[in-house]
C-alpha cells in the first residue's frame, strides 16, 4: 500500500545513470510463470478464519496499545506503547491489500468488518485502493505513465528519497482534512468534489494519476465510506475540544509513525528502475522486491505477505497467509539458476542503499 501525499511533478529525473531501458530487453522466463501457476493450484484459496483473526487481533492490539500511550504517565512507557500500536496497526491497515484482490464471495463480509475496524477510523477506507491498486497489475500499465503506484525513484535525484519517506508524516492530517473539509464542501461545490475524487482518493505515488469516476457497485461503497469518514472525522475533531489536544495528538503521532513505515517499505518494494516502457510480467517480478527468510525482520516491515512482492506480482490473487508455502516450492522445484532468485534480496538496508546509489549516478548491482 502506498501514499498518495508524496513527490510532486518538479522532482525531475537526472540524467547519467546506467543500464536504462533493460527491462525492455528482458523476455518472459515460461517455466518460472508455468511453475507459479502449476506448483501452487492448491493453496490459491483463501481462508476466512486466518483473515478475520489476524485483522481483528492486529486491531485489537492496536487500539488497546495506543490507549495506553495516551494513559500511561511514563514518557518511556508512553513510546514503547505507541510504538505496539504503530506495529499492530501496520498490520492491520495493510490487509486493505488484500481487500483489493479478494475474489468475489471468498471473503463474505470481510470487507465491511476491515472498513468498520480499521479503514474509517484510521480515514483510509478501502475504495482508496480498490480499483485503483488493480491498475498497477496491468500488464501494460506497470511501470508506466500509466501506473498510479509507481515512480522511478531509482533515476530521481538523491533528495528525492527522504522527501519522499518523510511526507508520509503528514498523511493523517492530510486525511483528516480531507474528509472533514473536503468532503462537505465537495457535496455543495462540484468543482471541489473533482479535485477531491481526481486527486485526493487515491493511495497512489504518481503525481500525474488523476483517478476515473467510481463505477458500478463502487459507486455506493464510496458514498457510504465518505459519509462515515465525515462523521468520525468530526468525532475526532470534537473529541480534540472536549478531551483535550494530548490524546488526539498522540494518536496522530502514533498513525504517522505507521505512514512513515508504509512509506518506507513502499521505497523498497520496486527497484524503481523503469523510465517508463512496456514491461513483460517476468520484467516487472525482477523489478519487484522478495525478502524471503531466514531474516525476521522483514516480517515486521512488510507484514500480511507484502515480503514476498515480487512473487505476489507473479500471482496478484494469491492469499497472504499462501505466498510462504508458494515461495518454498518455486524455490525447491525450479532449481537454483532460475530468474524467480533475481527478485529475492536480503533485506531493507541493502535495497535502500541501492536505490541511493542510483540516485547518485552509480550502476546498482545486479
Amino acid at each position: 500500500m502506498n501514499a498518495h501525499y508524496t513527490i510532486q511533478p518538479e522532482m525531475a529525473l537526472h540524467r547519467g545513470t546506467a543500464d536504462r531501458g533493460w527491462h525492455s530487453q528482458i523476455a518472459d522466463d515460461k517455466a518460472m510463470l508455468r511453475g507459479a501457476r502449476d506448483l501452487t493450484k492448491d493453496i490459491a484459496e483463501a481462508r476466512p478464519g486466518i483473515y478475520w483473526a489476524d485483522m481483528t487481533v492486529s486491531a485489537a492490539i492496536g487500539y488497546a496499545a495506543m490507549v495506553g500511550a495516551i494513559l500511561v504517565a511514563s514518557p518511556l512507557a508512553a513510546i514503547a506503547l505507541g510504538l505496539v500500536s504503530a506495529l499492530a496497526l501496520y498490520r492491520a491497515l495493510l490487509f486493505i491489500h488484500e481487500i483489493s484482490h479478494i475474489r468475489r464471495g471468498s471473503l463474505p463480509g470481510f470487507r465491511l468488518g476491515w472498513n468498520a475496524m480499521v479503514g474509517i477510523p484510521l480515514l483510509t477506507p478501502s475504495f482508496m485502493y480498490e480499483g485503483v491498486h488493480t491498475l498497477h497489475h496491468k500488464r501494460t500499465q506497470y511501470g508506466t505513465k500509466e501506473d498510479p503506484e509507481y515512480l522511478p525513484l531509482a533515476l530521481m535525484k538523491p533528495w528525492s528519497l527522504p522527501v519522499f519517506v518523510l511526507i508520509a508524516l503528514l498523511a493523517p492530517v492530510a486525511l483528516l482534512f480531507r474528509f472533514a473539509v473536503l468532503v462537505p464542501l465537495g457535496a455543495v461545490i462540484p468543482a471541489v468534489r473533482q479535485l477531491t475524487w481526481q486527486r485526493f482518493s487515491a493511495l497512489a505515488i504518481n503525481p500525474d494519476f488523476r483517478r476515473r469516476p467510481p463505477e458500478d457497485e463502487l459507486k455506493p461503497r464510496v458514498f457510504w465510506q465518505e459519509l462515515a469518514g465525515f462523521v468520525w472525522a468530526w468525532v475526532v475533531i470534537g473529541g480534540g475540544f472536549a478531551l483535550g489536544w494530548r490524546p488526539l495528538l498522540i494518536a496522530l503521532g502514533i498513525v504517522s509513525f505507521t505512514a512513515t513505515l508504509n512509506q518506507l517499505r513502499t521505497l523498497v518494494a520496486h527497484l524503481w528502475e523503469n523510465e517508463g516502457e512496456a514491461m513483460t510480467v517476468t520484467a516487472q517480478f525482477l523489478d519487484s522486491v522478495n525478502v524471503p527468510p531466514p531474516g525476521l525482520v522483514a516480517e515486521v516491515w512488510a507484514p500480511v505477505g507484502l515480503r514476498y512482492h515480487a512473487l505476489h506480482h507473479l500471482m496478484p490473487s494469491m492469499p497472504y497467509h499462501a505466498l510462504p508455502e508458494a515461495h518454498r516450492r518455486l524455490v525447491r522445484e525450479l532449481g537454483a539458476e532460475s530468474t524467480y532468485h533475481g527478485a529475492n534480496h536480503p533485506g531493507m538496508g541493502m535495497l535502500v542503499a541501492r536505490i541511493a546509489r542510483s540516485t547518485m549516478g552509480r550502476k546498482p548491482d545486479r
